[in-house]
């Protein structure tokens, strides 16, 4: 598609309304996004908690490409095309991720992981820093030169215990996000100490801006998600006075709490946090928990160990959002990171994973039957709503409709972003 056709598309969308039918469920329009967007941002692809040991790597696939991250002898992340340089084939198989957390360590009588990445097809090997190990001899054919044939790099950031990657580089790189600014409100939960405690895949009957548009609005909370709105103040900007005070003191109670960690993260007005901004495709802010709960569980009572740097309860919940692809809510004991990647027109692959402090021990310091209710019910709850969602615009009598400005601003925000972004620019 053409960017004039784009434009054209844009030109008949009207500002506070829906998207239009065409910009949901036109090929062309999804083959730009994947262009425009999933290969020129910074994508959230895996943790460092599943990537500790050398040669412990993951792939991350979007449309045709994949990217395999793989910890090196020296400790370091790198990313690689998923592709052997002999033939095309792939290295690593369709694999969401080979969770490094699950698997033995060699000191405990498993296996290590394989010093090199190996192609399955002609069995060319390549060390973990991508160069060219081995290759059945043609490297004794003439003209024919290793350093020349190891694998392609993708870009690879490890920030503050989350690996994020990115295909291509924008085309003006300086409006581009600094990833790495994440790590500072990162800091005291302290991810890269932290261990999968349990990850759930999904695919999603809906397109990735679908989910998203769910994502920017609780306007559905109160129905929707009866077990996530005990605990938070997500409706607080919208209701009654009396609601916003207990918002504002939970609130001083939370600063109080984080004195001395990272008070730089704290959004004042607690509650929904306004995103995306003009320019902006991630943040990061806290809000405090209602009175009676201490994480995010169904009783508010602790389901976990402390994590990082916390020293008590009481700081509410960490919450970042990066735009394509990632949101987390991390509580004081415990975090949930959700990821998205793009499987067609109206499918979306998502895999929300739980992380716990690397000391604690299932079914002695935490069970999966406390940890997970919370996230688990109310991301299957906001699944199901996106499907029903995608059903009706798929339908012939769809029509854009108006957005509210008092529950939905966020949503006419990540419109424009999206505009934005697939201007190209």
């Amino acid at each position: 598609m053409s960017s004039r056709s784009v434009e054209e598309l844009f030109a008949g969308q009207i500002r506070g309304y829906t998207l239009s039918q065409a910009l949901h469920l036109d090929p062309a329009v999804y083959q730009l996004e994947l262009e425009r967007i999933w290969r020129t941002n910074w994508l959230f692809a895996a943790h460092t908690a599943e990537l500790r040991r050398a040669g412990d790597r993951t792939v991350f696939d979007i449309g045709d490409d994949s990217a395999l991250v793989v910890r090196g002898e020296d400790g370091k992340l790198r990313a690689f095309h998923n592709v052997c340089r002999h033939r095309g084939s792939r290295l690593v198989d369709d694999t969401i991720a080979t969770f490094a957390a699950a698997l033995p360590y060699a000191g405990a009588g498993g296996r290590p992981p394989d010093p090199f990445i190996r192609c399955p097809y002609h069995q060319w090997a390549y060390r973990l820093d991508g160069s060219l190990a081995a290759c059945g001899g043609m490297d004794r054919m003439a003209g024919f030169n290793t350093r020349e044939h190891g694998l392609c790099p993708v870009e690879c950031a490890e920030v503050g215990g989350l690996v994020f990657v990115r295909f291509e580089r924008p085309p003006s790189p300086s409006g581009s996000p600094d990833i790495y600014e994440l790590g500072q409100p990162l800091l005291p939960q302290r991810l890269e100490k932290a261990k999968v405690a349990y990850s759930q895949s999904y695919l999603v009957g809906a397109g990735w801006k679908v989910v998203w548009e769910n994502n920017r609005e609780c306007w559905h909370c109160h129905v929707g998600h009866p077990e996530y709105i005990r605990s938070h103040f997500d409706t607080a900007n919208t209701a009654s006075a009396d609601v916003q005070q207990q918002m504002a003191a939970r609130t001083a109670t939370m600063v109080e709490a984080l004195s001395g960690l990272c008070a730089g993260d704290v959004y004042d007005g607690g509650g929904l946090a306004t995103f995306p901004s003009p320019g902006r495709a991630w943040s990061v802010h806290r809000t405090p928990l209602v009175e009676g709960f201490a994480t995010e569980s169904l009783d508010g009572q602790p389901v976990a160990p402390l994590m990082g740097e916390y020293k008590s309860f009481g700081v509410g919940v960490l919450r970042l959002r990066a735009l394509p692809n990632f949101w987390c809510h991390a509580s004081a004991d415990h975090a949930v990171t959700t990821r998205l990647a793009p499987a067609g027109l109206d499918r979306t692959e998502v895999v929300v994973t739980w992380l716990v402090d690397e000391g604690a021990v299932e079914d002695r310091d935490y069970s999966l039957e406390r940890l997970l209710p919370v996230w688990e019910r109310t991301s299957e709850q906001d699944w199901q709503l996106c499907e029903r969602n995608q059903r009706g615009i798929r339908s012939s009598g769809y029509r854009p409709g108006p957005l509210s400005d008092r529950h939905e601003a966020n949503v006419a925000a990540f419109h424009n972003w999206y505009r934005e972004a697939m201007a190209g620019g």
